[in-house]
């Protein structure tokens, strides 16, 4: 958000750089081009940018985080999924956040990329007033399926200032997953995560459904709220 509409961030000057660097680390397996949004770019460079990745012998993986198929579907056309179709492994995720988004445009872009054998993910944010409530993630995720893109993602929104009217609380994003855990297939549950700043990382947040645990017993709870208790007979250190 810092840098968005800021020309010069993001140049070939910068890009060249890039490849350069990626080229002498051989210990670079996976690629992710991001944004902005890379598919924004015209066709050509983008099939520049993927043939200089895939000349580069170390590089297995390349995937392309996107926004494009949900607010300019016209953008995927059969020029662009033929470019990205020769340069397999490919994966891509989208960003989709509410099931308004799914229309007849995003469906036809989003089936023109999985015809072409890209495995499709999404990635959400979850935004207070908007999809922080369970029927709002079931009806995103169990479409998103329908059109084979996997649920993979879904963040805690990121504390950047002038978006704090958009805030849950962790716990409510927990609450809505255990909700979720019970009523839908785990094929159609993302992992939950917390980005964390100065540079932490991804890290998951998982509802621990074991409230306690002793050297006979294991004390669950499950979705609905039930006490289930079985007997300890693994009896070993978890460790």
């Amino acid at each position: 958000r810092r840098k968005v509409g800021k020309g010069g961030v993001v140049t070939e000057e910068t890009i060249k750089r890039g490849l350069e660097y990626i080229r002498e680390n051989g210990s670079i397996r996976d690629v992710l081009l991001s944004g902005g949004d890379p598919l924004l770019l015209k066709d050509r460079a983008i099939s520049q940018i993927l043939e200089a990745l895939r000349a580069i012998p170390h590089v297995e993986v390349i995937r392309i985080g996107t926004r494009v198929p949900v607010f300019l579907p016209q953008r995927i056309t059969p020029e662009l999924v033929d470019i990205l179709r020769h340069h397999h492994p490919l994966f891509m995720n989208i960003h989709f956040n509410h099931p308004g988004e799914i229309t007849q445009e995003t469906e036809r872009a989003v089936s023109l990329l999985a015809d072409a054998g890209i495995p499709l993910g999404s990635q959400t944010v979850l935004l207070r007033g908007v999809n922080d409530r369970p029927e709002i993630l079931k009806g995103l995720f169990l479409n998103l399926l329908r059109l084979r893109v996997r649920p993979y993602y879904l963040f805690q929104a990121d504390l950047v200032s002038g978006t704090s009217h958009f805030w849950t609380h962790p716990l409510r994003g927990l609450e809505i997953f255990r909700q979720l855990w019970g009523e839908i297939s785990s094929l159609a549950i993302p992992h939950f995560a917390i980005d964390l700043p100065q540079g932490g990382g991804k890290v998951p947040l998982i509802p621990s459904f074991i409230r306690e645990l002793t050297g006979d017993e294991i004390s669950f709870e499950n979705f609905e709220g039930k006490k289930v208790v079985i007997k300890n007979l693994w009896r070993t250190e978890p460790w």
